[in-house]
C-alpha cells in the first residue's frame, strides 16, 4: 500500500484506479449503466480551491486492487473528514480495506479531524457490516428512490406545472449559471442547510460563485451535463426554488436528480411541485435515452418524499451516511 497522487499520478495510474471504481461499481449496480473508468480517473483530480484530499492505493504491478480518501475542507466543517474506500470484487475478505482505512484514520487523527462520514448502499451488505463493526453510527438514513419515466403520469406533470394569473414567479433553465444570477444562485444552493441532516454533527455549508464555476468546470471536464431549474420571484428578484439533475449520454438511460430546495419563506406555493415537474418534462425532451430518474431523501423528510412518490418515484434501496468519531 502506498500513497497516491492523482495529481502527480501518470495517466495509465489513474485509469487504473477509475478501472477500480468501475469493477467495484458494476458489482455492486450489476444492472445500472457501467462507470467509465476515464470519467472517474478524471474525478480523481477534482476538487474546490480550499478542500485537500489525501488517497492511499493497493497495487498489484499496474492493477489496483483498493483504494481510499480522504477529503476536507481548510475553511468549513474543519472537525469534518468525508471518506471513501472501494476493495475490487476479486481482492475482497484479505484486508486490503482495513489496511488502506487505517492510514486515512490515522492521517485524519495527525489532521485533527475528529469526526468522520461516509456512505454505503443496502446494494452492498458487506459495506453496512464494515460500517457497523467500525463503530459508525449511522447518522442520516436515506432512501434511494427511482423514477420509470415510461409510467410516468403525464396529466399529473402538466397540472404541476400550472401557474395562476399574473403570477410573480418566472422559471429560469440553464446549464451554466448566467454572470448576473451567480451570487443568487449561491444564495439559493444554501437553502440546503434547511434540508434534514440526522444526527450528522455538521454546520452549515457557505457556497460562493467561485465555487459554482469550480464546479461547472468538474462537470464539463467530466463530459456530464447538469441541467438548473430556479424560480426567480419577479418581484424582488430573488431566487425562490431550484432544482437539478444530471446526465451522461455515455449512460443515458440513468438520471441523477441531484438538490432540490425551496426556500422556507417561498413555502406553500407549489414552487417545489412546479419546479420538479418542470424538470421532468425538460428530461423527456433533452436526455434522449432516459429511463430512469435516481434521488435520494432523507428517511424524515416526508415533503420531498411525498413529492416524489406522487411522481411515481418508488424505493429502490437505501443509503447510509455514517459518522464515525475518533475524539
Amino acid at each position: 500500500m502506498t500513497p497516491f497522487n492523482p495529481h502527480a499520478a501518470t495517466p495509465a495510474q489513474r485509469l487504473a484506479v477509475g478501472q477500480l471504481l468501475a469493477d467495484a461499481f458494476a458489482y455492486t449496480y450489476p444492472d445500472d449503466p457501467a462507470l467509465l473508468p476515464e470519467t472517474e480517473a478524471v474525478g480523481l483530480t477534482h476538487q474546490l480551491a480550499t478542500e485537500r484530499t489525501v488517497h492511499y492505493a493497493v497495487w498489484d504491478g499496474a492493477r489496483a486492487l483498493a483504494w481510499g480518501s480522504l477529503s476536507y475542507d481548510l475553511e468549513q466543517n474543519t472537525h469534518m473528514a468525508h471518506l471513501r474506500l472501494t476493495v475490487h470484487p476479486t481482492a475482497r475478505r484479505q484486508g486490503l480495506g482495513r489496511a488502506v482505512l487505517s492510514q486515512l484514520l490515522a492521517h485524519a487523527d495527525e489532521l485533527g479531524r475528529g469526526t468522520l462520514t461516509f456512505g454505503t448502499s443496502s446494494r452492498s451488505p458487506a459495506g453496512e457490516a464494515f460500517a457497523a463493526a467500525l463503530g459508525a453510527q449511522p447518522a442520516l438514513p436515506m432512501r434511494q428512490s427511482r423514477l420509470d419515466l415510461t409510467t410516468l403520469d403525464r396529466d399529473l406533470v402538466t397540472h404541476w406545472q400550472a401557474r395562476p394569473d399574473a403570477d410573480p414567479f418566472r422559471l429560469h433553465l440553464w446549464q451554466r449559471v448566467p454572470d448576473d444570477y451567480l451570487t443568487r444562485v449561491a444564495d439559493m444552493m444554501m437553502v440546503m442547510n434547511t434540508a434534514p441532516r440526522g444526527d450528522l454533527e455538521q454546520q452549515d455549508w457557505t457556497i460562493t460563485p467561485d465555487m459554482i464555476r469550480s464546479w461547472e468546470a468538474m462537470i464539463e471536464e467530466a463530459n456530464e451535463t447538469r441541467f438548473m431549474m430556479a424560480v426567480e420571484d419577479t418581484r424582488t428578484g430573488q431566487l425562490d426554488a431550484y432544482s437539478e439533475v444530471f446526465w451522461m449520454p455515455e449512460r443515458a438511460a440513468l438520471v441523477y436528480q441531484g438538490a432540490t430546495a425551496v426556500r422556507p419563506s417561498a413555502r406553500g406555493q407549489g414552487l417545489g411541485k412546479w419546479v420538479k415537474a418542470a424538470m421532468l418534462d425538460h428530461v423527456l425532451h433533452a436526455c434522449p435515452g432516459a429511463r430512469w430518474v435516481q434521488t435520494n431523501n432523507a428517511n424524515e423528510n416526508a415533503p420531498m418524499l411525498g413529492i416524489n412518490v406522487a411522481l411515481g418515484f418508488t424505493p429502490y434501496s437505501s443509503f447510509t451516511e455514517w459518522q464515525l468519531k475518533l475524539r
